[in-house]
């Protein structure tokens, strides 16, 4: 068995794929550990919700830019890994419709419906696209570029992509231990040991164990998002609903998936009967007809909270060979592509936008804020 690698990828969900497969494009010798199965933790459990505008309605300036970059970049990889993998993404046009039912909702979208790529509608045109839409609503904002897939899908596509392109993938085999080397790190897994000139932590809320490791005191706080999905067998619904931090997402298969619960600090994966009582009861509120429909499955997974929200991309404070690509809270999905590129980009010390490495640097400062709440 093959033991040294120019680069080690520690994390098998989206980004870690995504990471893989960027990495073996530009014909780096890299490998890929996944303590389960690839994309079966944090990703399968996402609605796949690519919403560069819908996420961003104030960080117009700096995340805004590197969430669109990888969002258009979703157009490219869907031919590009269908071609390549063989598998779809269910990458599905329609928009998002992020829903207004008062003046203070309203005044809450202002910044997004200032964008260019942004049209409000009021609700005798929002009725037009969705005829099932709640009687209660003063109008939404249309966000067409938002549109989504099956992360899943996307996951698979990225890891078998990248083995086509001669990456190694290792299901099943969890990292324990990295330890620094002479021009390099030994990766200690349950198949044995392993070397690399490169590691890359991208391990979502798992990531934790690592940052202690590595000499690191950072946290990331697990969020448990719960959601459900319903058959929508008359095609009631054409385009993403959004408010209040609910989504209604349909899907190519006829499902739409309800979600999502956010529940701070929370590392139990079940799912609550409250949890979907709530779901339910705002998914009524935004399309009465849900009533109506029949429940196909629901489940649970942890989002990775940084303490501000946005995630750790580059490389450790006082190690070049060790990089970080955690902490994505609610975009994991949306960024992937971005964060692939990026990584890859550092290691072969190309340029990056010096705003993201700024943003998204391992040892930015904590504002007073987050740090007297720590306290």
């Amino acid at each position: 068995m093959k033991k040294n690698y120019e680069v080690v990828v520690i994390g098998g969900g989206i980004i870690g794929c995504s990471i893989a497969y960027h990495l073996a494009k530009e014909k780096m010798d890299v490998a890929l550990f996944e303590g389960r199965q690839i994309g079966g933790k944090s990703t399968s459990a996402a609605a796949g919700m690519l919403g560069a505008h819908s996420e961003c309605d104030e960080d117009f300036e700096v995340f805004f830019p590197f969430a669109r970059s990888s969002q258009q970049a979703y157009s490219v990889l869907n031919e590009e890994l269908r071609e390549l993998s063989g598998i779809d993404m269910q990458y599905r046009k329609g928009g998002i419709l992020k829903l207004a039912f008062s003046e203070a909702d309203k005044n809450a979208l202002s910044s997004l419906i200032s964008q260019p790529s942004v049209q409000w509608l009021e609700a005798e045109d929002v009725r037009k696209r969705e005829h099932s839409i709640t009687s209660n609503l003063l109008g939404a904002a249309f966000i067409e570029d938002d549109v989504n897939v099956l992360p899943v899908a996307v996951c698979q596509c990225f890891a078998k992509g990248a083995r086509v392109l001669g990456a190694s993938i290792f299901e099943y085999t969890p990292v324990s231990d990295i330890k620094k080397k002479e021009n390099g790190f030994l990766i200690e897994t349950t198949i044995g040991q392993f070397e690399a000139k490169y590691v890359v932590v991208a391990n979502g809320v798992w990531s934790t164990s690592f940052f202690g490791q590595l000499g690191l005191e950072h946290q990331l706080t697990p969020v448990k998002g719960e959601c459900l999905s319903i058959f929508d067998e008359k095609a009631t619904l054409k385009h993403t609903l959004f408010h209040d931090q609910c989504y209604m997402v349909p899907r190519n298969n006829g499902t739409i998936v309800i979600g999502a619960t956010m529940i701070e600090n929370d590392w139990n994966e079940s799912v609550s009967l409250s949890g979907i009582e709530s779901l339910i009861a705002k998914a009524k509120t935004m399309l009465p007809a849900v009533s109506d429909m029949k429940l196909d499955s629901f489940w649970a997974g942890l989002r990775p909270q940084t303490f501000d929200q946005k995630p750790f991309i580059g490389h450790h404070p006082e190690e070049e060979g060790i990089l970080f690509a955690t902490g994505h809270y609610r975009n994991g999905i949306l960024l992937a592509p971005a964060t692939g590129k990026m990584i890859t980009d550092l290691i072969l010390k190309r340029e990056v936008n010096k705003e993201w490495v700024e943003a998204f640097k391992i040892d930015r400062r904590r504002p007073s804020m987050y740090r007297r709440l720590e306290e």
